[in-house]
């Protein structure tokens, strides 16, 4: 059965605490002490937070029951009173568990604990895997060509974007970061529309304006990212919030990293997504790294699924690398969001196997080791792939028919986005004031005339 924390509960901390809590998967268990070097357990999150028995002492006794009749009656609920001074300690014992489905061979841990998915569906979240990673290979190394400027990968990553997509409707409204193509391609975008965004030519939906990867596009539900961490979480609220004014039956789905919960962003939209009852799914990729910073330098807290509950948010902690797990709690998240009308928090555990960006080197802060125990041993589109395969209902034949066929699609893609002409220098100005204002005006005939005066210092496929 699929387990959310919830939002509230008087006696969560004691029930927790008495709870014989494990993870199905050995390799997944809960170690104490610090990082382990030995890769083969798979886990590399800190476990244990005490410090003394003492802190364990006061959470075992925290909801002990009270003598102490009398309460006080507070606003939001009555408080009862206690006669012996008690503190929450900071964190409980043993780590919440993570729910996951599939095992690392493919076959189903538990029969019906999980949403089951139709031949086609199945099918097509794992082509989606199989050309995000193809997409990720080819365009990476056009940036290292220096025909794109910018690039980032969802290398390890794939089964969260695609399954979580799949259990999306399309009206669901989606704010994403930037590791979350995966979506858009399970929503109808194009090769050739991303080609389009990361060349920058007329054809992309941003003309131009924006950094690559930083895809949008309207038809899709899809918000234009931005770079700035955490600032489409408070923005999903607010749109979560209008569909409910509306009564339709959607919500807003908005992705983020573990390094966001460190802005003030993420804090602030959950206090208002639960005080305001919004429909809206927070998908957390927990993937270890905040480009160089380590989650265990990162928060001191059992990983991001904890913080829901300070903030009255359900939340669950999934496997990421679980494409049926990712999909099974997605679709069930989905379902209470829009129907009980309240956010809901979804930590993905996973990592982040490439660089940060094609800006970044991750063998200056992690090790090989570490790397290629994930990419090799837990990697999310194997397992989905082995599971198909069991199910008889992917050759390998048919997968390499797929891989060929999608490399050629998206070679010709690179070669149109690249023939085509750069938006014009107007566009720069444009789709912001209803009339230009004076001064972007006379702006952009200062540009124009130090592009003349200096070619050198310009593009020169960008037409005046």
């Amino acid at each position: 059965m699929i387990r959310f924390v919830r939002s509230s509960s008087p006696n969560l901390i004691h029930r927790i605490l008495n709870r014989n809590f494990h993870c199905s998967d050995s390799s997944m268990a809960v170690r104490c002490g610090r990082r382990r070097k030995d890769y083969s357990s798979g886990f590399l999150w800190p476990t244990c937070r005490f410090e003394s028995t003492e802190a364990a002492r006061h959470v075992d006794q925290l909801y002990v029951p009270n003598h102490d009749d009398q309460e006080l009656d507070f606003p939001g609920g009555s408080v009862p009173f206690r006669n012996e001074m008690r503190f929450i300690s900071e964190s409980t014992e043993k780590r919440v568990p993570c729910y996951r489905v599939l095992h690392e061979t493919g076959d189903i841990i538990t029969p019906n604990n999980f949403n089951q998915l139709t031949k086609d569906v199945a099918i097509k979240m794992y082509k989606d895997m199989i050309t995000l990673q193809i997409m990720d290979n080819i365009f990476y190394e056009a940036q290292r060509q220096g025909r794109i400027s910018f690039y980032l990968t969802s290398s390890g990553e794939e089964a969260i974007a695609v399954a979580s997509a799949a259990a999306l409707l399309p009206d669901d409204v989606v704010l994403a970061q930037y590791r979350e193509p995966g979506v858009l391609l399970w929503r109808g975008f194009t090769l050739q529309e991303f080609a389009n965004q990361l060349f920058g030519n007329k054809r992309d939906y941003g003309k131009g304006r924006q950094m690559p990867i930083h895809y949008g596009s309207n038809h899709h539900n899809y918000f234009t990212i931005s770079s700035p961490l955490g600032t489409q979480l408070p923005q999903a609220v607010g749109i979560a919030y209008s569909l409910k004014m509306d009564k339709k039956d959607a919500c807003a789905v908005a992705y983020f990293g573990d390094g966001t919960t460190s802005e003030g962003d993420f804090h602030a939209a959950l206090n208002f997504a639960a005080v305001l009852g919004a429909p809206v799914i927070f998908i957390c990729r927990n993937n270890g790294w905040a480009i160089s910073t380590s989650i265990e330098e990162q928060f001191r807290s059992d990983g991001v699924v904890v913080k829901g509950q300070g903030y009255g948010v359900r939340s669950i902690r999934i496997d990421g690398n679980d494409a049926l797990a990712v999909y099974t709690a997605v679709h069930k998240a989905r379902s209470m969001a829009i129907r009980e009308k309240m956010p809901i928090l979804i930590e993905a555990l996973t990592y982040r196997v490439g660089h940060h960006s094609t800006s970044d080197d991750s063998s200056k802060y992690r090790t090989t080791d570490e790397i290629q125990y994930w990419k090799m041993e837990r990697n999310p589109v194997d397992r989905f792939a082995k599971w198909i395969s069991n199910n008889g209902w992917f050759s390998q034949e048919d997968e390499s028919n797929h891989k060929i066929t999608v490399k050629k699609l998206l070679l010709e893609a690179i070669q149109n986005a690249e023939k085509t002409e750069k938006p014009p220098l107007s566009e720069l100005f444009n789709d912001v004031y209803d009339h230009l204002p004076k001064n972007l005006q006379e702006q952009e005939e200062v540009l124009r005339q130090t592009r003349k005066r200096h070619p050198q210092d310009y593009p020169s496929d960008v037409p005046l």
